[in-house]
């Protein structure tokens, strides 16, 4: 394949920035071929072609990450290996991001339409059901803030499931729900994004280019913040089911190794869930 080709995943494991720049080109590509072939369904198509333009890199890096669970002595080392990974994962993740919040402020408004029109809906159905128990309730504010911390760990705690078991039974799978929440971030930020680059328009000058960076900052790590935390725990658990995947298919599962280091890939995913949440809840509020 020619994207293969160009972003060579053995080399792109051993210069993780390099990921950004292959994320980046892989989801404007998608986007483009999406709206060009199949405009009515580009959104999901887009979501798609990332996923197969990524899925080599990904299944060389799960391999790899099952081998060193039969060969390192101790799982602190195996750990730090992980993390590795996991940062290399991540540079891709906000390459994806980047190109398409990009795409959603810069492309026409009746395409952005068409093209991230799922991710819009996706965006008022968590709203509506992170708020959807605390209306017309006469509770108070710390109360409230509890509540929407529950159910945003809860529905948290159900995508990290479903990474887990989507890497369990296809080896990467979990490819496709990270993706997807990267094209609804992006939908999320470049919503926000265009808003306030609405409202600093009518400046000028040095005003305007101050309050243009500002503006983008600000829209970027409103959902950042907590946001990578959430992807960093998907990336940890989806590693963790491919690496009990690829042990099942080669037959490794009688290494405790193996077992013992899905296990606290696991927790550990679950701990930066629980971190995020607080984030989200306690700290983002306060920043913003």
């Amino acid at each position: 394949m020619v994207l293969e080709y160009i972003f060579n995943p053995l080399v792109l494991k051993k210069k993780p920035w390099e990921m950004f720049i292959a994320g980046f080109v892989y989801s404007i590509i998608a986007l483009f071929l999406s709206y060009l072939v199949f405009k009515e369904i580009s959104g999901i198509l887009t979501v798609f072609l990332i996923v197969i333009a990524i899925l080599p890199t990904m299944y060389v890096t799960v391999k790899s990450e099952e081998e060193l669970d039969l060969n390192y002595g101790g799982e602190w080392k195996l750990l730090q290996e992980h993390a590795k990974v996991i940062i290399f994962l991540l540079f891709m993740f906000l390459g994806v991001t980047a190109a398409l919040i990009v795409s959603y402020v810069f492309l026409p408004h009746s395409v952005v339409d068409v093209i991230f029109d799922l991710q819009h809906k996706a965006i008022v159905n968590v709203n509506n059901y992170v708020r959807g128990s605390i209306i017309n309730e006469e509770i108070t504010g710390q109360a409230i803030k509890t509540n929407i911390f529950v159910k945003i760990f809860l529905n948290n705690l159900k995508v990290l499931f479903f990474c887990l078991i989507f890497s369990l039974l296809y080896g990467t799978g979990s490819l496709f729900i990270l993706t997807w929440n990267a094209s609804v971030i992006a939908a999320a930020v470049g919503s926000l994004m265009k808003n306030e680059l609405a409202s600093a328009a009518s400046s000028v000058g040095l005003v305007f280019v101050s309050n243009y960076l500002g503006t983008v900052a600000f829209s970027f790590f409103k959902y950042m913040l907590h946001g990578i935390l959430e992807i960093t725990a998907y990336f940890i658990v989806g590693l963790a089911g491919g690496i009990l995947s690829m042990a099942l298919i080669k037959k490794d599962l009688s290494y405790d190794s193996i077992m013992a280091d899905v296990l606290d890939l696991v927790l550990i995913s679950i701990g930066f869930l629980l971190v995020a949440g607080i984030v989200e809840v306690y700290i983002t509020p306060l920043i913003f």
